[in-house]
């Protein structure tokens, strides 16, 4: 990184809202469900599925997690009225996990109840490693209790997660690798570029070998490159994995997957809790920060 871009990131406390709003408006659909639904309708007439998400963080009440779970089932509503090819994204601690794993459990399970009526599905988020446990164990519920509809996430950095995938493939389960965002610990997660791209592969290669159907989440060339060697080896067709990115990220990349026949996924997140989500994005992608220094002077 730079040091332009290493000052500019330093300083994205106190940089005002609104240059922020301004910046990361390609990384969020907007406020409302309607900006999501606008946003999956152009990827979809562009050949790509998405996954929808409901911003927000810090959830503190159980009357705020029932504010997110009745907030989320609408979202499958505009899904099946608009004939929109898209599923959903959750985030357990949004609902309660961290305040009352039965409580997560309830708040989920009614939105998987939505989904399974109308034919859909549901991605459930791994968040930072103090949450690992009680996601897959959620996650493992939810698969006992008949919920075939959802499907779980790993994160490539973590040390556990080979166990993980190999449980997991057993069990026939839908997953999303991706390389993980969260600092971790050293001592649980691997820390240097090259190792986590190791890993990655590594995981990728069990998951296919097993037939297990995944959510391929990266921006990274030469993991993409990889993946595209993995499918080519095991002679997979597109309806057997699918690529996947978050909105506003390697759109030229993105676009050229799908013109090459792969099935493609767009991550769209929309809500009032923007901000948060926003920063996260853009301390991630350094190369942004030119971006944010253009939004300040230019109006």
């Amino acid at each position: 990184m730079s040091l332009f871009n290493q000052l500019v990131v330093t300083a994205m406390p106190f940089i005002p809202k609104a240059i922020v709003g301004r910046v990361a408006r390609r990384y969020i659909a907007g406020s409302e469900l309607a900006d999501g639904v606008g946003v999956v309708a152009a990827l979809n007439m562009s050949g790509m599925m998405a996954t929808m998400d409901l911003l927000g963080e810090d959830i503190a009440t159980v009357a705020e997690t029932h504010q997110v779970r009745d907030n989320i089932l609408p979202i499958l509503r505009a899904i099946d009225q608009q004939r929109l090819n898209s599923n959903v994204s959750v985030k357990p601690t949004q609902l309660g996990l961290n305040l009352d794993p039965e409580l997560c459990y309830k708040n989920v399970r009614a939105i998987l109840d939505q989904a399974r009526d109308l034919g859909n599905f549901v991605r459930i988020d791994m968040e930072d490693a103090l949450t690992t446990d009680a996601t897959l164990a959620l996650y493992r519920r939810l698969r006992a209790d008949g919920y075939t509809n959802t499907g779980v996430v790993i994160q490539a950095y973590l040390h556990r997660s080979e166990s993980d995938v190999r449980s997991l493939v057993k069990e026939g389960a839908n997953i999303r690798l991706c390389k993980g965002i969260y600092n971790e610990s050293p001592s649980i997660a691997f820390k240097g570029r090259e190792e986590i791209r190791n890993n990655f592969m590594k995981l990728l290669t069990i998951i296919l070998e097993a037939g297990t159907y995944v959510g391929i989440a990266t921006h990274d060339d030469v993991l993409i490159d990889g993946s595209l060697g993995l499918v080519r080896k095991f002679g997979l067709k597109p309806a057997q994995y699918e690529f996947q990115m978050l909105l506003g990220v390697r759109e030229a990349r993105r676009d050229q997957i799908v013109r090459d026949g792969h099935r493609l996924r767009v991550y769209v997140p929309y809500g009032e809790q923007w901000y948060a989500y926003s920063t996260r994005r853009l301390k991630e992608n350094p190369h942004m920060a030119w971006y944010i220094t253009k939004a300040i002077f230019v109006r």
